[in-house]
């Protein structure tokens, strides 16, 4: 028994060691780099890279030089709350103010609320969103959890079909392994015949990370309350706090992201409106149940 306990250990240390020679072979593979990518290639980087394409360096490689030329051209990390928060007036997406179980950062979506018809203006808010919950992310944790709520979704108001796939693109190509799962809250029947087509272009393990909820199924319900304290989790999915999206207290909020977000990346702050100290409320007030 000791002898086989001894082996698993062992094995398990070659597994680490395996692993970070790979990740020493992936910094190789790409190159000498600088500025911006190098700051972004960090080793944490490079793992999550490497899990997404199952630790086979060649295909991590093309997929990290893809995301370096992405973020090159589309310099995310740039992007500033006054140039965006006109799209999030409604509150369709924003972050929350509370954490799941792991710590992980909670992204809310309400496409019920759905308020632009701009394909690159949804898609550079969505990006931004990213970014600021990558800023927000605790030490250690590097995922983030999407609630999506369905309760006021209709087909009249689905995003049209070639944004919904940029964004997936984006997401699954340019943000490795920083999604950990994205919940569907109650989505409606008619939500089948979008979704069939959607599916299509997701990558397995992002497909994997897309769970249905349905407030009657008992099943469903245990997996929020196993992911999410139900004290914090807000009424429109299943748990017990009300809260109210406040688009100006979420702009004062940002605004303050903003100075870090430029802070991080050692940018000058040319772009970010500082605003007055405010007490952070994640972007909703909440409201005594």
């Amino acid at each position: 028994m000791l002898r086989w306990g001894s082996r698993n250990h062992t094995t398990a240390g070659n597994d680490s060691e395996d692993r970070d020679q790979k990740v020493q072979e992936l910094r190789t593979a790409i190159g000498p780099i600088s500025g911006r990518s190098l700051k972004y290639c960090t080793d944490a980087c490079l793992r999550r890279y490497l899990v997404a394409r199952n630790w086979h360096v060649d295909k991590a490689r093309k997929m990290l030089e893809d995301t370096l030329r992405w973020r090159s051209a589309y310099k995310p990390e740039e992007i500033r709350w006054h140039e965006v928060a006109g799209e999030g007036k409604t509150g369709k997406i924003y972050r929350s103010g509370f954490q799941d179980r792991q710590g992980r950062v909670v992204i809310f979506l309400r496409p019920g609320v759905e308020n632009g018809d701009s394909h690159d203006g949804q898609i550079r808010y969505m990006v931004y969103l990213i970014e600021n919950a990558i800023l927000n992310m605790s030490s250690g944790q590097e995922q983030m959890v999407w609630l999506i709520d369905f309760t006021v979704w209709s087909m009249g108001r689905a995003v049209p079909m070639k944004t919904a796939r940029e964004a997936v693109n984006i997401l699954q190509n340019h943000y490795a392994e920083r999604l950990y799962a994205a919940f569907l809250y109650h989505p409606p029947r008619i939500f089948g015949t979008f979704w069939k087509i959607l599916k299509y272009f997701l990558d397995p393990k992002t497909f994997d990370k897309v769970k249905f909820v349905y407030p009657k199924h008992e099943e469903s319900m245990e997996l929020m309350r196993k992911h999410f304290d139900l004290e914090m989790l807000p009424l429109e999915f299943g748990g017990k706090r009300k809260v109210t999206y406040n688009h100006e207290e979420f702009s004062k909020l940002m605004a303050k992201d903003d100075i870090r977000m430029s802070e991080v990346w050692g940018l000058e702050d040319k772009n970010s409106r500082p605003s007055i100290d405010h007490s952070a409320s994640g972007g909703f007030s909440k409201v005594n149940p």
